[in-house]
């Protein structure tokens, strides 16, 4: 299920989906914010403290 499916599942006048195909959808979107938030955490990481960052210039 892809983030153009999530969005057509959540559009006014779409058909309802079954509790299999919602639990899909959430689980889909639970990996993407895993993801989004392991990125973030990683690119936090490599920016240095304020301190660090000055106490090297």
């Amino acid at each position: 299920m892809s983030s153009t499916d999530a969005r057509d599942a959540i559009a006014p006048g779409t058909k309802t989906l079954s509790t299999t195909e919602y639990r899909r959808l959430a689980c889909r979107l639970t990996e993407a914010l895993r993801d989004a938030l392991r990125v973030a955490e990683s690119r936090g990481q490599r920016i240095p403290d304020q301190e660090e960052a000055t106490e090297d210039a």
